[in-house]
């Protein structure tokens, strides 16, 4: 059984997908863009979209009563692979050991003309 996540904290999904599904063990969040859902803005800048694309990864995961430390997989998806060590330096403040696994990959063009999105799996 499968369960929709939505909150209004966190941007609304911009096309046919969920924010997040509650899969009973496993949560999945779909890619987090750097919008601030208050505003619907996004920052300049990496390391600000970076910590706004987490931010919006912790509301999601609150709906479903979860924390970062639930998280064990990440994929970052990143408009520029030059801004590889600037996401990290904003991603390490937010993950401890022992870290999720994850991947990072640098795409075409993201939605929005975002610098980066990232998407996580969690488990309870």
């Amino acid at each position: 059984m499968k369960k929709s996540i939505v909150t209004n904290k966190a941007p609304g999904a911009i096309g046919p997908y969920s924010q997040g599904i509650d899969a009973g063990s496993f949560v999945f969040l779909s890619g987090q863009l750097p919008i601030n859902p208050e505003t619907g803005e996004m920052p300049d800048g990496i390391s600000q979209q970076t910590a706004q694309s987490l931010a919006n990864v912790k509301e999601v995961l609150a709906e479903a009563g979860l924390s970062i430390c639930n998280v064990v997989k990440t994929t970052v998806f990143l408009a520029d692979m030059n801004d590889f060590g600037a996401m990290n330096e904003v991603y390490a403040t937010v993950f401890s050991a022992p870290f999720p696994a994850r991947s990072a990959v640098a795409v075409k063009t993201l939605p929005k003309n975002a610098l980066v999105e990232i998407e996580v799996i969690a488990v309870r």
